[in-house]
Order: structure tokens, then C-alpha cells, then sequence
């Protein structure tokens, strides 16, 4: 699976958690679960974690602080740069992951983007973690898709 991590190499042995753009939204907003998000956020800073997603994930992001309050132009840009300095691991929805995407979206009835976290979370045997109750509701079956205060900070 061929991924963009800038110039950051994922490191062997190194846990891998896939966050979802409800997560990765609360390290710029203060609302509930923002804690839980930091941790698994300050864990990867630390370099004791690596984070994985799909491409989608900065646009998703952007997308939800655009239309959330106290998000101008130069707030979105500033975020937007904020995105790129962290170096995730992110990979493009095409070829095999976006055939699972699919398969997943039609399976759960959920969005093709949300799919598209839950695929990659399972293509890697990881723990997709979302702050999206109404999203682990439909996936309540899928024992990858967790809360994200179910994150642990990492020793």
C-alpha cells in the first residue's frame, strides 16, 4: 500500500493507530473527547506511536473547521499548515483500498469516506479510532472501529 508520510519513514515496531477526521478535528477545536484526540495526538509527537489515515483526511478536517466558528481564511490556513508539519502517514484511497472502501460503505451503510478509515484500519490490523457515535452505531459489528477515549497514552 503506497502512502505520503513527507519526509518521515514509519519506523518498525512502532504501534499504529488510524484516526478519523472527527478525531484529528479536535486538536484545533476544544469540544468533547478533545483530551482523548491530544493523547493520541501528543503520543505521536512523542514518537511513541504512528499515525495512519487516508488522504481525505486534511480535507475532511479543513472542511469541518471552514464550517465550524472561529474559522476564517487565515485560521483554515494556518491549520492547514498545521496538517502538513505533522507528517501522517497518509494513504491514497485507490486500488485495493478503495475497492474495500466500497465493499465496506455498501456492507455498513456509511459514507464512502468513512469507509475508507475502516478499510484502511483493517488492510493494516489496527484500531481505527472516531469520536463519530453515530458512525460506531452502524459499525457496532466491527471490532476495529473504536471510541477515541478508548486511546491509551502509550508508555
Amino acid at each position: 500500500m503506497e502512502l505520503h508520510r513527507g519526509d518521515k519513514e514509519v519506523e518498525r515496531g512502532k504501534e499504529i493507530v488510524v484516526l478519523d477526521a472527527s478525531v484529528v478535528v479536535k486538536w484545533f477545536v476544544e469540544e468533547k473527547h478533545t483530551d482523548a484526540a491530544l493523547r493520541a495526538r501528543d503520543d505521536y509527537q512523542a514518537g511513541k506511536t504512528d499515525i495512519w489515515s487516508t488522504q481525505l483526511l486534511p480535507f475532511e478536517v479543513l472542511n469541518a473547521l471552514r464550517y465550524g466558528p472561529g474559522y476564517g481564511l487565515e485560521e483554515l490556513k494556518t491549520a492547514a499548515g498545521a496538517l502538513e508539519r505533522y507528517r501522517l502517514a497518509l494513504s491514497p484511497v485507490l486500488g485495493e483500498l478503495a475497492e474495500a472502501s466500497v465493499s465496506d460503505a455498501v456492507t455498513y451503510g456509511i459514507t464512502l469516506y468513512d469507509a475508507a478509515y475502516v478499510a484502511l484500519a483493517r488492510m493494516l490490523g489496527r484500531r481505527m479510532y472516531t469520536a463519530d457515535e453515530r458512525l460506531l452505531a452502524k459499525l457496532s459489528r466491527v471490532e476495529h472501529a473504536v471510541h477515541v477515549e478508548e486511546y491509551r497514552s502509550k508508555a
